[in-house]
């Protein structure tokens, strides 16, 4: 009702949601337990709640279920994989090669997310000079998305490593859509509050202030 009163965050609840955030992973080792459907649809339609430029909601999921399509990606993402790994080489090389980039043997759900860029939704309020933003939103609804599957213990991996022409015609969607992400989804093998490359040595969490620049 519009005359409700909003809701009052109190700072416990302030607390728990940081927690929230410390502990989405980006997870790349599952177990193969499947996701209920109707836990499924709960999830996606709160990534439908993500904020969108002009309120165009252009986010478009494609659960990807059948075996020939998931080999596709699966072999799309060793290709692409060899060949970053050649990016790398001494120390770096072998622990990248020691990375699980990829939990797409695993997780139950495969989703891949993509935005709509024709869509009329919005009637094209908010993006005449930055058409991005419509990727951007789609990013929105991932995060959303992450965010809601880790309250419920379930898990997410983001497959950056990967040809999007190729993903893009092996799924058949609709010409206008642009990939943004494929996702693993399933419930997670451990849990960790420290990002695995990290823990691993790949990489520090840079310090807050880093990401601010004031004028």
């Amino acid at each position: 009702m519009a005359n409700d009163a909003p809701p009052q965050f109190d700072p416990t609840f302030c607390t728990r949601l940081e927690q929230l955030f410390r502990w989405r992973r980006d997870v790349r080792h599952f177990k193969r337990d499947p996701v209920a459907p109707a836990i499924l649809s709960e999830l996606l339609a709160q990534a439908c709640l993500a904020p969108s430029v002009g309120f165009s909601q252009p986010w478009r999921f494609v659960a990807v279920a059948d075996s020939v399509r998931r080999q596709a990606v699966r072999e799309n993402f060793l290709t692409c994989n060899d060949a970053a790994l050649r990016d790398f080489e001494g120390e770096r090389a072998k622990l990248y090669a020691s990375l699980k980039l990829a939990g797409l043997d695993e997780a139950p759900v495969h989703l891949a997310v993509f935005a709509d860029g024709a869509t009329e939704t919005g009637h094209g309020l908010g993006r005449k000079t930055m058409p991005e933003t419509m990727a951007y939103s789609a990013v929105m609804a991932i995060h959303t998305l992450w965010l809601a599957a880790r309250a419920r213990g379930i898990g997410v991996g983001w497959v950056s490593i990967l040809d999007p022409v190729a993903l893009t015609a092996v799924l058949e969607v609709p010409q206008p859509w642009d990939f943004i992400a494929y996702l693993c989804v399933g419930y997670p093998e451990h849990e960790d509050e420290e990002p695995e490359l990290k823990r691993r040595g790949w990489q520090d969490v840079d310090p807050a202030a880093r990401a601010l620049l004031r004028r």
